[in-house]
């Protein structure tokens, strides 16, 4: 049985998954999605590999280690991409990580393919954590994606060094990758980005990539 503060987490994690697959950002069983439980050693609640993420429940989670190792004795699988959510919670210490799979920002990834999309003047960016002003310019690093996870976190942890003030990054084809320290924080992440990248669809549908 899930302990107390474990369920607790693993319940508020499933609530954000369930609005953000009403909203289609994580259609069917796309997405990934984690909540931290500890630091010393790192352990965090993940949703498993192939889950439906409209049915997504606390004692559907898998418990994984920074190493992507599975640690509880339930059926389910870890999430492939396990590995890139250890590298995050190491690097940025967060409290929470979410991964999207929305029509926009697929598009906009596979448009961008490896670089950096900017963000700015938009009103809405100032719900990312920390930024002021709507003159603030987010950089989104865009990684190809790759079925090689070792590698891929690797390159992650390369492009979070690089940027350490993104508050997202984006792999191309595939999604959006966002954090936060708390769940909350995370949620309202991807609602912000999800927004900026509608806009900038839009934007760019109707004026070209200028």
């Amino acid at each position: 049985m899930m302990d107390l503060p474990y369920r607790q987490a693993g319940t508020e994690l499933c609530e954000a998954v369930t609005f953000l697959h009403s909203r289609g950002w994580c259609s069917g069983t796309g997405g990934n999605f984690s909540v931290r439980v500890e630091t010393e050693p790192l352990r965090f609640l993940i949703s498993p590999s192939g889950a439906d993420k409209g049915t997504l429940v606390p004692e559907g989670l898998v418990l994984s280690d920074k190493d992507g190792v599975k640690l509880d004795d339930g059926l389910g699988k870890p999430s492939a991409e396990t590995l890139l959510h250890a590298v995050i919670y190491e690097v940025r210490g967060a409290g929470s990580v979410l991964h999207t799979h929305s029509v926009w920002n697929t598009v906009l990834s596979s448009e961008v393919a490896a670089g950096n999309m900017e963000l700015t003047g938009w009103e809405m960016i100032k719900g990312l954590e920390g930024v002021r002003t709507h003159e603030h310019t987010e950089i989104v690093p865009t990684l190809t994606n790759s079925q090689d996870m070792p590698t891929l976190a690797r390159r992650v942890r390369a492009i979070l060094g690089v940027h350490p003030e993104a508050h997202g990054f984006l792999l191309a084809g595939h999604g959006l990758y966002t954090w936060g320290a708390t769940i909350a924080e995370a949620r309202r992440h991807v609602e912000i980005f999800e927004f900026l990248f509608e806009v900038e669809g839009t934007r760019r549908l109707l004026h070209g990539n200028r």
